[in-house]
């Protein structure tokens, strides 16, 4: 089974441990620099962190909450994810 992201509703199959930055421009969450310096695709997770590969240093320094990733870098693992922008 193909790890999900969702995003407001809408879904899109990934690979494992592929990043989920195409799937989530194609599901609306806009991008500024697509290099984890802006902070514009932030996303709220509400479920499914645990299936997120773990933060890179670009997200530890960007300072977001617990439930927040940055669509830019974030890779999923397995799973499904569920997140709002």
């Amino acid at each position: 089974v193909m790890p999900t992201i969702t995003i407001d509703g809408q879904s899109r199959d990934l690979d494992a441990g592929a990043p989920i930055q195409a799937a989530c421009d194609e599901l609306g969450v806009p991008f500024g620099c697509q290099a984890g310096s802006c902070g514009t695709c932030v996303i709220s997770v509400e479920s499914g962190m645990e299936n997120l590969m773990p933060r890179n240093e670009l997200e530890e320094d960007m300072g977001l909450k617990d439930n927040e990733r940055l669509a830019c870098q974030a890779r999923i693992d397995k799973g499904d994810v569920v997140a709002t922008w």
